[in-house]
């Protein structure tokens, strides 16, 4: 059992790095292998060449790793949080929140002077995606301090979300058609506008939602088993409740504030995963979600740009087209297992 464990994490490995080499590759200039290596061991090799691969398609698929991993690890704690399968990390409003703060912040850059700051990708927009999610975020908190039911909490989470969207329909009613515009293209989804500047911000906080989880797997297994159970059992349910939340902020929120709203991955990847493993145990689930995520982001982001074609098309339309059909799976599933809740 322990050898076919690791002989998957393995096949994972490759497949993860053989498609972030593809993502490296591909684009809308061709750029074949041998200049690639070039690029990254040749000092003498084509600046133009150095350019694209270095400072665009590099920090591209390293963010496509991290968002994907990212995502897929907040989906798994809200499955376990909830004990709901077609839970993910927008449930809570926080990916809501985001948007709300980015439309704020495009909205109001439209109309003053500092407009030139509000382009898709800007500190701007990030430090307002970031401040709309932790805002969210609070008032989650607050809530879970008094809410006991965690029904009810997701339903608070779900009205959270549904009040952020119908501020976000107010401002595009009454904004300007081009600062409309541009939230719309945010929405769509986008790994170009992580730089390496960026990363000094964005992959140490990511990184911290993606360990965090590590340090609870034990006290979520038994939490999948149930409130009074895991309390018999001495596990802390507010302390837990509280820890998922704020992993869930990290990982969903600062992806979100960074590169759009990515749809689908949080929900479908951690049943993939256990799909592969056969196993809801989390410290198996947790990097096995981690690789699948960060694989299947690469190949979407692969398939969204039309290698041979010159045009794109948004990554949230790629993510649809494989999460959509793996959702509906989940719902005709009649066969239930434990692996599955």
């Amino acid at each position: 059992m322990v050898r076919h464990t690791s002989m998957k994490f393995i096949l994972l490995l490759l497949l993860l790095s053989v498609f972030f080499m593809t993502d490296v590759m591909v684009g809308s200039v061709h750029i074949p292998l041998d200049a690639v290596r070039s690029a990254f061991f040749d000092q003498k090799s084509d600046p133009v060449n150095y350019e694209i691969i270095v400072n665009y398609r590099l920090p591209k698929a390293l963010t496509a790793v991290l968002v994907g991993a990212s995502l897929s690890v907040a989906g798994v704690l809200m499955q376990t949080l909830f004990r709901n399968p077609l839970a993910g990390p927008d449930v809570l409003g926080v990916n809501a929140g985001a948007g709300l703060g980015v439309a704020i912040f495009t909205m109001l850059a439209s109309s003053t002077s500092f407009s030139a700051l509000n382009a898709a990708g800007s500190p701007g927009v990030v430090v307002a995606g970031i401040c709309g999610a932790m805002l969210v975020l609070s008032l989650v908190i607050l809530a879970s301090l008094k809410i006991t039911d965690i029904v009810s909490l997701l339903i608070v989470g779900i009205m959270f979300g549904s009040i952020a969207g119908a501020c976000i329909n107010i401002l595009q009613n009454i904004s300007d058609p081009d600062a409309v515009k541009l939230f719309i293209v945010w929405t769509f989804g986008s790994l170009n506008s992580v730089t390496w500047n960026f990363f000094r911000i964005f992959f140490p906080v990511t990184m911290a939602g993606l360990l965090l989880p590590f340090l609870i797997q034990r006290q979520m297994d038994i939490l999948l088993l149930g409130d009074n159970y895991a309390k018999g059992l001495g596990v802390n349910i507010l302390q837990m409740r509280l820890m998922i939340i704020l992993c869930t902020a990290l990982s969903a929120g600062t992806s979100t504030a960074f590169v759009g709203p990515v749809a689908f991955i949080g929900v479908t990847v951690p049943h993939i995963a256990r799909g592969i493993f056969n196993t809801s145990l989390h410290r198996i689930v947790i990097p096995a979600s981690m690789f699948c995520g960060a694989i299947l982001l690469l190949v979407c982001d692969v398939i969204s740009q039309l290698p041979g074609t010159g045009l794109s098309i948004p990554l949230n339309a790629v993510c649809a087209l494989f999460g959509g059909p793996m959702i509906i799976w989940i719902l005709l599933k009649e066969r239930k297992s434990s692996v599955y809740f």
